[in-house]
């Protein structure tokens, strides 16, 4: 979104002394995703939308805490696929389970280690 679009909107809830009080979810939603998309300095993204970075610390935390809470409706899920592979990938092959003596056993998968640790109880 444009910063001047966001700034005329924010200014609709700008008081008399100059402080900004939003109480429309669907604004703290967007100027949430534009604070999340924005690549350049937060000094300018600020300066662009007329409010303070300590004003805006309250307008974001609200805004997180609205989505975190379920207000915003989610984007929608994405898949990604992975090919299957036979080489693992990382430093580690499946689980390891540290037992009694610094012993390692390592198991492939975890059907393999509910199986171990049903059999060792």
């Amino acid at each position: 979104m444009d910063l001047e679009v966001l700034k005329k909107k924010i200014s609709t809830f700008r008081g008399e002394g100059g402080r900004v009080r939003i109480s429309d979810d669907a604004l703290l939603m967007e100027i949430l995703s534009t604070w999340e998309q924005w690549k350049g300095p937060m000094r300018e993204f600020y300066r662009g939308i007329g409010v303070s970075s300590n004003g805006m610390a309250g307008i974001i935390g609200r805004a997180k805490k609205l989505r975190r809470e379920g207000h915003f409706p989610v984007e929608e899920f994405k898949e990604i696929k992975l090919e299957s592979t036979n080489v693992p990938s990382g430093p580690c092959h499946g689980i390891e389970l540290i037992w009694a003596g610094g012993k390692v056993i390592r198991f492939p998968d975890v059907d393999l280690l509910v199986d171990f640790l049903k059999k060792a109880a």
